[in-house]
């Protein structure tokens, strides 16, 4: 079932193998990373151009001892659960090894993924990347009085820990990493735009979508996904998109390569 405001790929044949063709348009990538990234280098095997406009950059927390007061008695939380690869990556620098005893929630695939390439184990992932689909995936796992330790975003949104303490839940939030908006250069996005070059706009977050319209302006911004198509990657940022007037389609697998191959099979159907 869609999210309001977005749709589903229609059923398409897997592609065989990656084909090296010109693409027809280019694939803006809003997430931040570097040229040869993951979701960069994902679609570029498809053969398709990418334009990074980056417009979040990640940094370390303005104050990072909360976080390693935290994981320095990881031990006692029953939970850890992880809403992003960021706050993976922040967590496993300092604690490389699982805290033993300690069970390990992950928003979505891609997550996941970047716990076990840590070496930590996983033990629920939603069917559907969002926060909502976590806690419910973790009711009756997370009970009164476990202890949930929750590495966030600056900018994160409560739903998570509004959801775990609904559940019984002693929640620490802590931030785990800081996120601000990135510059962008809006005379070379807008110059492509104009030239219609822009066949899909990848959003991985909320933020994402905020921060691009708010660097373009809305007029640019609608102009923009007016004619390209948006894809995005979990029903929270296809709803932010909707809240815009911006209908989006959703990634399938939720992961970063479900991402681009989702932004592969639209570009084949566009005319």
């Amino acid at each position: 079932m869609s999210t309001p405001g977005t749709v589903r790929m229609p059923h398409l044949k897997e592609p065989v193998g990656r084909p090296r063709r010109d693409p027809p348009h280019c694939v803006v990538v809003t997430r931040d990373e570097p040229p040869d990234g993951p979701l960069s280098a994902e679609l570029r095997s498809y053969g398709l151009e990418v334009l990074a406009w980056p417009v979040l950059a990640v940094r370390p927390p303005e104050d990072a001892r909360p976080l390693d007061e935290a994981l320095g008695r990881a031990q006692e939380f029953q939970w850890i659960a992880f809403a992003s690869r960021h706050g993976v990556a922040a967590v496993t620098q300092r604690l490389p090894r699982q805290p033993s005893g300690t069970r390990i929630g992950a928003v979505g695939p891609s997550t996941a993924e970047a716990l076990r390439e840590a070496g930590w184990s996983v033990d629920v992932v939603p069917e559907v990347r969002t926060a909502a689909a976590l806690v419910t995936a973790l009711t009756g796992q997370v009970v009164a009085g476990h202890r949930v330790l929750l590495p966030s975003s600056s900018r994160a949104l409560p739903t998570l820990r509004d959801g775990l303490m609904r559940l019984g839940a002693d929640v620490l939030q802590v931030e785990a990493y800081h996120t601000d908006a990135a510059p962008l250069d809006v005379s070379t996005c807008r110059a492509l735009i104009e030239r219609s070059a822009v066949g899909a706009v990848t959003f991985t977050s909320p933020s994402a979508v905020t921060e691009l319209e708010h660097a373009l302006g809305p007029v640019l911004f609608e102009r923009l996904l007016s004619a390209a198509s948006a894809i995005s990657l979990g029903a929270t940022t296809g709803r932010t998109l909707a809240h815009r007037g911006c209908v989006s389609v959703l990634a399938e697998p939720s992961s970063l390569a479900g991402l681009a191959a989702t932004t592969f099979q639209i570009l084949q159907l566009r005319p």
